[in-house]
């Protein structure tokens, strides 16, 4: 099924974000995770690409699974340092394999990178080489307190814009803590002219290692609650656990009583997490 009929449903959904295994790891692993995710009926399941499509070889195996397990799944796909022949090669595969939804991306650059060859010098290039190719529902990222890399929220939107008018059917966020960020973000979006679905991306925190990663890697706010909760509770696993899982519920329940019908739970490739989530939520998304 495509993620834009998904996504024009009343009911909520709630889909996972799933890693494949690193190259040379183990693959068995990851198939249980996938299987035990499925258990929970999420609206879709992303298996990501991996930075600088170092796990590529993988991405198409792990959507398989996925489909195979009766869930719906949305492949990443980079196109940095990517030619248009590998690109081809890789969309060809996912029709092959049945997988109807792209999750187009630019892609992280390769620490000490320079200047990077490639045919595709923004993401608004891959979209638009999908949208060519034809089959597929496309999906993008997007960052409520702005690209890392972009200087200016007004620019970032701008160049969402441009992802949009290539093609773009919905859009994914990256991580926030306050739902008032996403509820200014999304208004800013609307004003923009960009008016497709905006799924909320959630990061169940459960480990205080978790947070100087994200916070080194996007910049993303934490307000003083969620600190408050991160002091009293990370030097303790279990306890930040517990607390992770009920702060991300709460978000997650704030953000449907408000209209916000689709939400992105990046998993970690921890199954407990999502069960315990959606147990949380009951009859909210099992109707």
């Amino acid at each position: 099924m495509k993620i834009s009929e998904i996504l024009e449903k009343s009911s909520p959904s709630v889909s996972f974000e799933i890693f494949p295994p690193r190259q040379n790891a183990a693959f068995e692993p990851v198939v249980e995770v996938v299987k035990r995710l499925s258990l929970q009926k999420p609206s879709f399941m992303s298996v990501t690409y991996g930075a600088a499509g170092s796990a590529n070889a993988n991405t198409i195996e792990i959507a398989k699974v996925v489909q195979d397990c009766g869930v719906t799944a949305l492949a990443h796909l980079t196109c940095i340092s990517s030619s248009r022949e590998k690109i081809g090669a890789e969309l060809a595969a996912l029709k092959s394999a049945g997988v109807e939804n792209v999750l187009a991306l630019r892609g992280d650059r390769p620490v000490g990178s320079g200047e990077i060859a490639g045919d595709y010098a923004h993401a608004s290039d891959l979209v638009a080489e999908i949208r060519s190719a034809g089959g597929f529902s496309i999906g993008g990222a997007c960052y409520p307190e702005c690209h890392p890399e972009c200087s200016h929220i007004e620019d970032d939107i701008r160049n969402i814009k441009l992802k949009v008018d290539a093609g773009l059917d919905f859009l994914t966020t990256q991580m926030f803590f306050d739902n008032n960020v996403y509820f200014h973000y999304l208004s800013r979006l609307r004003s923009a002219g960009i008016t497709v679905p905006v799924i909320a991306g959630i990061m169940p925190v459960t480990n205080s290692a978790q947070i100087s990663r994200i916070c080194t890697l996007s910049g993303t706010y934490l307000p003083p609650r969620f600190r408050s909760i991160v002091d009293r509770f990370g030097d303790n696993p279990n306890q930040m656990l517990d607390a992770g899982i009920a702060y991300a519920t709460e978000q997650i329940i704030d953000l449907f009583a408000n209209g916000v019908n689709a939400v992105h739970v990046y998993t970690m490739n921890k199954p407990v997490v999502a069960e315990r989530i959606m147990a949380n939520l009951g009859s909210m998304v099992r109707g």
